[in-house]
């Protein structure tokens, strides 16, 4: 059996230099920090590479994404225009629809002397809903015997089209007592 004098003896005989012992104490940790720093290095040259890659896309989508928005708003101010000329199209012919002329003649005779002239009032005046727009706008016409009333009305009206006349209004028939 073996005891512990071998290895006592073989420690014994044996020289260590210190500053070899530090050596390679050193050298491991050294080479592991080294190591570890390279890698860090590498890591992060890899880090940056993945993010200007991403900053790439990025920037691709953000480009992609204004040109949809520049198309949006151009679609969009083309179609709010339109709707705002449509609106107010609407409401300018819902006004003319409620433009209406009232109109009333009546024959008048002057007689000079020895002479009866006769002659047809044309009054005519605007009104919007129930509000007169114009004052009463007269025109005297000289008429001939052989004149035809109703066709020099419609020739001489200012206001051309949707005209009401007094005659044409129904009138209440007046009960007699």
């Amino acid at each position: 059996m073996l005891t512990f004098d071998i290895w006592y003896a073989a420690y014994r005989g044996v020289n260590i230099n210190r500053m070899e012992t530090l050596f390679w104490i050193f050298v491991p940790g050294f080479a592991a920090v080294a190591s570890g720093v390279l890698a860090w290095f590498i890591m992060q040259s890899r880090m940056e590479v993945a993010l200007a890659g991403l900053r790439e896309e990025l920037a691709e989508s953000r480009g992609a994404l204004r040109a949809e928005k520049a198309a949006v708003e151009g679609s969009l101010e083309t179609a709010l225009h339109a709707a705002a000329e449509s609106a107010r199209r609407q409401s300018f012919d819902r006004f003319l629809t409620e433009l209406r002329v009232e109109q009333r003649h009546y024959t008048r005779e002057n007689r000079m002397l020895a002479q009866a002239r006769t002659t047809l009032v044309l009054q005519e005046r605007m009104f919007f809903r129930n509000i007169p727009l114009s004052d009463w706008i007269e025109h005297e016409i000289p008429l001939d015997d052989a004149a035809d009333v109703n066709r020099l009305v419609r020739d001489m009206t200012i206001f051309d089209n949707a005209v009401v006349s007094i005659a044409d209004l129904p009138r209440p028939k007046k009960a007699l007592a």
